[in-house]
């Protein structure tokens, strides 16, 4: 453990998370943890958010990966908690002035691209993603610069000059439907950056990808060894797994989704108790929503691990109450998009909500290949 950051009056010590990934930049990643508010400071900040949230005709957007009284709060003041598509969509139609943001960096960009007119604010500008940290835009571009050929595919979990590099962006939760309509029409793809969930998506479709090798953190660390042990001791448990963990986890789970689908998944199948190999953030939701069910974090030690995670993103526990009363009481930490990236990095954003709607409203959106396709 490093020594305490005292530039900081609300921050606990600085954590070093280390892994084996050595090309990339996030190689020694860190994150700073705030302090946890005691039952008097938890609900006198919980008020000032309140208020301020009034005064500043803003809304919380919060991911489910965040602290839980981040999410709480977001809920009880109008706002959400959701995954990222959905985080996109509710910050874009919300008629808030201001959106504070509490995830990582990319969903503060992702906010800003869809709402450039609007405030963006996040409890911490350096909450960040080892997805996003380990794709930078130099070697991307180079990358795409090798495969003129393919149409390029981004996860969300990556910068706005990434995005701008690409055709079409996808979450996990419409990844499989949108590659799959892209290889229907005769498309060759060029994935980034997360190589497990790029290679669930190839095994599913069948479709020609080739590959940047990003991973995240947290997902990474999901051992099929241990799970296979930890399923044993609980014989009754389904397995829920989300796609960006190794292939092998992936292929012990009940259930493989997104974090919506995680959510769908506890409730809809029959059973007791459930091993969840997603950030454990997802816990406050999932025990929220079936409580009577048992709901167990998969294993990410043991001889096998690289790094102890304890299964939470060590960014998305920079998220506080504190940060967000910070943010809001004196306009801290603001989110800027470069103005001339804006409509490059919102094309494959829209095209990707263009995709989802005509689902949602039951419309054959494999349709809208040709018309929204590779630029």
């Amino acid at each position: 453990m490093n020594t305490p950051d005292t530039t900081a009056d609300t921050r606990a010590p600085v954590i070093d998370v280390e892994y084996e990934q050595p090309a990339c930049p996030t190689q020694h990643a860190w994150a700073r943890v705030p302090v946890e508010p005691g039952p008097k400071q938890r609900a006198e900040l919980k008020e000032r958010i309140r208020r301020l949230l009034k005064e500043r005709n803003a809304v919380m957007v919060s991911h489910y990966y965040v602290h839980p009284d981040l999410q709480d709060l977001a809920v009880e003041t109008g706002g959400i908690v959701s995954d990222s598509l959905e985080m996109a969509r509710f910050g874009r139609d919300h008629a808030a002035q201001t959106l504070v943001v509490s995830g990582v960096r990319f969903m503060g960009e992702t906010a800003k691209i869809l709402s450039p007119e609007k405030t963006v604010l996040m409890p911490d500008l350096d909450a960040n993603c080892s997805l996003d940290l380990g794709c930078p835009i130099d070697g991307f571009s180079a990358f795409c610069d090798a495969h003129p050929d393919r149409t390029v595919v981004v996860y969300a979990n990556t910068s706005a000059a990434v995005k701008a590099r690409s055709d079409w962006l996808v979450t996990s939760s419409c990844a499989l439907d949108i590659v799959r309509a892209l290889k229907d029409k005769g498309h060759k793809i060029l994935w980034a950056p997360d190589k497990h969930l790029g290679g669930y998506i190839q095994r599913e479709t069948g479709a020609d990808m080739v590959m940047w090798t990003g991973s995240c953190i947290v997902h990474d660390e999901f051992k099929a060894f241990e799970l296979q042990a930890l399923k044993k001791q609980h014989p009754l448990a389904k397995v829920l797994v989300h796609p960006e963990s190794p292939a092998d986890v992936v292929a012990l789970a009940d259930a493989v989704g997104s974090t919506s689908a995680i959510l769908k998944a506890a409730r809809e199948l029959d059973a007791p108790e459930f091993i969840v190999a997603t950030d454990n953030g997802m816990m406050h939701m999932l025990r929220q929503q079936n409580p009577g069910k048992v709901f167990i974090e998969a294993p990410t030690a043991g001889n096998s691990a690289t790094c102890k995670s304890c299964a939470h993103c060590p960014w998305m526990a920079m998220n506080g109450l504190a940060g967000v009363a910070q943010v809001l009481e004196h306009g801290l930490n603001e989110i800027h998009v470069e103005p001339a990236l804006i409509p490059r990095a919102r094309q494959p954003i829209d095209r990707m909500l263009t995709f989802t709607a005509a689902q949602r409203g039951g419309q054959d959106a494999g349709t809208l290949v040709p018309n929204i396709g590779a630029a």
